[in-house]
């Protein structure tokens, strides 16, 4: 009797152990604070939760289990399960992804932005660039076209940025080069700083970061209409962790993504941009405006150039460059066709 009481304890102490073991517990790495730019993330780990009946979950941490910059290194020696990255941030790391980078693309809505990152995403020669991480790209984070928030007398006109200290990474950075402006590719979590010590003039941001890293805080203008460009910040996953998981599990992590994406692009267009003309009133913000003129005058020093010099340093590597800007011009001509 003993050792059949025995046996049926250990059988249940074994079976306890099994079922504590099949929970899937995931740790994600991104940075500042909850933010528009992170709602797709807390959307696909509700979604991912009440698929799996709580089976599949996500520990959501901002800043605490790595360095912004550094969270493609913690998916590849897998500290961390899922994370978010920003191609400006480390451009010799993923090469391929700042594609999407380059000024004047000519995306104008966060529903496009989706659709061209999501067929760079599908390229090979993308994902093998990310395989190098152990990363596979699982979602983009759309963002709206940069615009700048700056002290000072507005830069009302192109030769007005000569010598223009501004927060700008990756392509953006280059093309306000073009006009004479200096280049610094400070975090979006130093901007603030940076700006209030006078290392840099202006900062480049979409508008949620601008209200997030309180950039705005420090204003008394924003370029409302000059649309250089954005930055491309996937959702990436550890290949073996995502291959861990049962099918289950990855059909609920990979059938979430376009309803987090659709979640993410409403409150954006609701919520953040109604708070940011909001905040733009209440502050005094004046909203400077550019002429048509001026803007395919920027164009046209910035965006030929920097695709040019794109492509051949993409070549130089052994990077298909013109094919993957081809692919984004497809996708975006078919974006905006409705196709």
């Amino acid at each position: 009797m003993n050792k059949m009481l025995t046996g049926a304890i250990a059988a249940s102490v074994t079976f306890g152990f099994a079922m504590e073991a099949a929970a899937t517990e995931w740790n994600v790495s991104v940075w500042g604070k909850r933010r528009a730019f992170t709602e797709h993330i807390e959307k696909i780990a509700e979604l991912v939760k009440e698929k799996t009946g709580g089976e599949f979950t996500m520990n959501i941490s901002y800043g605490g289990l790595s360095k912004n910059t550094e969270n493609l290194d913690g998916i590849q020696i897998g500290a961390f399960e899922m994370a978010q990255i920003c191609a400006g941030y480390h451009e010799d790391k993923n090469p391929t992804l700042t594609v999407l980078e380059l000024p004047f693309l000519g995306v104008s809505t966060l529903e496009e932005e989706v659709a061209v990152s999501d067929a760079v995403y599908q390229h090979p020669a993308v994902q093998k660039d990310l395989e190098r991480w152990n990363a596979k790209l699982l979602m983009s984070s759309p963002m709206p076209q940069y615009n700048l928030v700056g002290r000072g007398d507005p830069r009302e006109t192109l030769e007005a940025m000569a010598g223009m200290r501004v927060r700008a990474t990756g392509g953006l950075g280059e093309a306000f080069r073009t006009v004479g402006a200096v280049p610094t590719s400070v975090t979006s979590a130093e901007a603030y700083n940076a700006m209030e010590s006078g290392v840099v003039d202006t900062v480049a941001f979409a508008p949620h970061a601008h209200l997030s890293f309180r950039t705005i805080d420090q204003a008394t203008w924003w370029t409302e209409n000059l649309n250089p460009g954005t930055v491309n910040c996937p959702v990436v996953v550890n290949i073996d962790a995502y291959n861990a998981l049962t099918d289950a599990e990855r059909e609920a992590l990979d059938g979430s993504v376009d309803e987090a994406i659709k979640y993410y692009i409403e409150f954006y267009n609701n919520e953040t941009m109604t708070k940011w003309n909001k905040t733009l009133d209440e502050k005094n913000i004046k909203r400077v405006h550019y002429t048509d003129d001026q803007i395919a005058q920027f164009r046209d020093m910035a965006a030929g150039p920097a695709r040019e010099a794109w492509i051949t340093k993409m070549d130089d590597a052994g990077i298909p460059g013109q094919e993957l800007y081809d692919l984004v011009v497809d996708a975006l001509k078919k974006a905006k066709s409705g196709s």
